[in-house]
């Protein structure tokens, strides 16, 4: 399921408190996000004991509970982790994951807040979560019948929210520079193939990895944690960023002809995350539009053409990324300094044969 409207992290808790306590909600969002943790803290910020359920490991039988006899008649007794006096806040994790008949068991719960004869102390909340089927997740189609018992909040990633959080989370400062150059690397679409990819989760895993290590890991053990956590392009570009700041090797020095691009087959990583500042330094400057641009504007336009020819060099694969287009096949830089460089490099890489 997708929605044109979606809400960040930050907005989540008021519509929470002014939707959930009333009726149930779902909310949706991609893996690693922090879908989970949301709403436990929701739950602790009334007061809430959380109990949650996940749709993938239950059966009907877990929810319905399992026939009692009283007085010649059977009634069905809930288990014990739900059946509660006070108020709580029902967690219903992965349930559009869970099997048709285990959400079926659900929708007495979902729209009466009841189960057999017993009912949810009133002040209970119920909420519901889950991935998208294009995520590649684990997801089952959810019934009509289930999906209008619900009220659905679409979750996105946000790196203003996360930096906010993360001030005061104990993030690693490795992981906290990095991100704070590249906020577009918080999260990216999960792949279509059995790989690690990042998201907030997995960079907090990282941040708990290197705080744990204690000493500073070495080269290698540092690229086994990122390519062990992270997308590999993120990871090869988190990996050039802690070189450079063990280092101080910086691409400004690079764009002031100060120092040239790394060439030794073991600073590959390092060359991916200069090229990737490379990149993301053309795409904040250049303007869109050849006529409204500065000086310094087309002084970056020359050099950094300039600098493509040095990097093909090296690696083509690698300055190709440059001038990469987007997934869905848009240009990511001017049009205009695509064409002068598709012009103008054949002519600079002879000045420099």
């Amino acid at each position: 399921m997708h929605s044109a409207v979606s809400v960040t992290p930050a907005q989540l808790p008021e519509l929470l408190l002014n939707v959930a306590t009333v009726r149930p909600v779902f909310v949706w969002g991609a893996p690693g996000i922090g879908k989970s943790s949301l709403v436990r803290s929701f739950a602790d910020s009334l007061g809430l004991d959380c109990v949650t359920l996940i749709g993938t490991q239950l059966a009907p039988e877990d929810l319905i509970g399992v026939p009692q006899i009283t007085d010649g008649r059977s009634r069905f007794c809930p288990p014990e982790m739900i059946a509660r006096d006070e108020p709580y806040c029902l967690f219903l994790d992965e349930l559009n994951a869970a099997g048709p008949d285990v959400q079926k068991a659900f929708y007495s719960l979902i729209l009466d807040r009841r189960i057999g004869a017993y009912e949810l102390p009133p002040g209970s909340v119920v909420i519901g979560a889950g991935n998208r089927a294009t995520d590649n997740a684990l997801a089952r189609p959810m019934a009509s019948a289930l999906a209008n018992r619900l009220v659905h909040l679409h979750l996105r990633a946000s790196a203003a929210d996360w930096f906010t959080w993360a001030a005061t989370a104990g993030i690693h400062p490795w992981v906290l520079g990095y991100l704070t150059e590249r906020p577009d690397q918080l999260w990216a679409p999960a792949p279509k193939t059995e790989e690690p990819f990042s998201t907030p989760r997995s960079w907090h895993m990282l941040s708990d990895a290197l705080h744990s290590w204690g000493a500073v890991p070495s080269e290698e053990m540092l690229k086994v944690l990122g390519y062990g956590t992270l997308t590999p392009v993120h990871a090869a570009a988190f990996c050039g960023y802690v070189k450079i700041v063990r280092n101080s090797y910086g691409f400004e020095a690079i764009l002031k002809g100060e120092a040239g691009w790394p060439r030794e087959p073991q600073d590959r990583d390092l060359l991916y995350y200069l090229a990737e500042a490379f990149r993301a330094r053309l795409v904040k400057e250049l303007p869109a539009s050849r006529e409204h641009g500065s000086a310094a504007a087309r002084q970056l336009a020359f050099r950094g053409k300039a600098l493509l020819i040095e990097l093909a060099e090296i690696s083509l694969e690698i300055a190709q990324t440059i001038l990469a287009e987007d997934e869905d096949g848009n240009p990511v830089l001017p049009t205009w300094f695509l064409v002068e460089a598709a012009r103008d490099l054949p002519r600079l890489a002879a000045a420099r044969a």
